[in-house]
């Protein structure tokens, strides 16, 4: 059994879904792992992970509008207010998604369905970077 681990450092858009699969696909090569999984953890709490559509981006914008709906911004009823009224929302956002994803390896890659892709979730109207541990596992 075979072990690869790598950070990866990925510079947010602001609010929104950022594809990392190809990132992620790179440290899956770079292991020489062929069969196994891939755990990605997001050292972050104010931002997530998802498996998600990768082809209609409506899908996606349409993702983030319901989280905004979700954990609206500038609610009475949030204590910590001292980061920004986005803060709060960001983390409430984070607790209800994951900050970590477990994909099998198959023939050297990802094995992600035809229509899925690895998404960095930021839920900060800013643009921080953000890094992830990729942790391969397998022969």
């Amino acid at each position: 059994m075979k072990q690869h681990q790598r950070r990866i450092s990925v510079q947010g858009r602001g609010r929104g879904l950022t594809d990392i699969t190809d990132a992620v696909n790179q440290v899956v090569r770079e292991s020489g792992i062929e069969t196994g999984i891939c755990h990605v953890f997001l050292q972050h709490t104010s931002a997530s992970l998802l498996i998600q559509e990768n082809a209609d981006p409506t899908a996606r914008h349409d993702l983030v509008a319901w989280f905004d709906r979700l954990a609206p911004e500038n609610d009475p009823a949030y204590r910590h207010t001292l980061e920004g009224p986005d803060d709060m929302p960001a983390h409430l956002k984070s607790a209800v998604t994951s900050v970590s994803e477990q994909i099998p390896v198959h023939a050297g890659r990802l094995a992600l369905g035809t229509w899925q892709g690895l998404y960095l979730f930021e839920h900060r109207r800013s643009a921080p970077r953000r890094t992830a541990v990729v942790h391969i596992l397998g022969e």
